[in-house]
């Protein structure tokens, strides 16, 4: 493996420990029973000041959940890339290897999203419906930020001659995640330490994809 991949790699590693180790804190460090119906919640004092503080917003829910379609439309955007490639080329062994394994990327992501569906390390401050929802980390929030990153890596590889596109594509994607990030905070439907877990959560599935990234490059050279 070579010195830059292997780099990555380290970094991944060191990314996911955090995101366990915060994980683990937040089951055990200022854990009370702040939530709807007495759920508890760890690091309470700061999470119930943020939501206290900010509130709820219908508005906010509801375009952050919009901007999780564009997050789906963009994967279907690389799909059907790595789909028109299969057809011109006739062999899957020369489409892209980036578009293979961002296509990996995307299954690994929704996996993970899949999986704290269900996992629940802490309810919503909020009930949607009738029943408590996991809210730990912010499966939306992870969702857009891994999409949005890796798209834009991928234009950058593509479209690297076109800088006014390049520009406008940054510009959207940073735009999106931002909007994710405090329209989900604002929405109330989240606590501040789900958030924060699913900045952590999100950089180590990035750095992943990076670390991989680079060792099929150097491995081609």
């Amino acid at each position: 493996m070579q010195r830059k991949s292997k780099t990555y790699f380290i970094v991944t590693g060191m990314l996911f420990l955090s995101f366990i180790i915060f994980t683990v804190l937040v089951k055990i460090i200022d854990v009370k029973p702040i939530g709807p119906r007495g759920s508890e919640v760890g690091f309470a004092t700061i999470n119930h000041f943020f939501f206290q503080h900010l509130g709820t917003s219908r508005l906010w829910y509801v375009v952050t959940s919009w901007l999780g379609f564009v997050a789906v439309a963009v994967i279907f955007a690389f799909a059907i890339l790595g789909l028109v490639q299969l057809i011109r080329r006739r062999t899957l062994q020369k489409v892209d290897e980036r578009i293979l394994l961002l296509g990996g990327f995307y299954f690994i992501v929704l996996i993970v999203y899949a999986v704290f569906e269900f996992l629940v390390i802490n309810y919503r401050p909020v009930i949607l419906t009738e029943e408590l929802d996991a809210s730990y980390p912010s499966s939306h929030t992870m969702l857009i930020i891994c999409v949005m990153v890796t798209a834009m890596m991928q234009m950058h590889h593509y479209l690297k001659e076109k800088r006014g596109w390049l520009a406008a594509g940054d510009a959207a994607a940073v735009l999106v995640i931002g909007l994710t990030v405090v329209g989900r905070l604002l929405s109330g439907v989240h606590w501040f330490t789900d958030i924060f877990a699913s900045m952590i959560l999100s950089s180590a599935l990035i750095t992943l994809y990076v670390a991989a990234l680079k060792y099929i490059e150097e491995k081609d050279c």
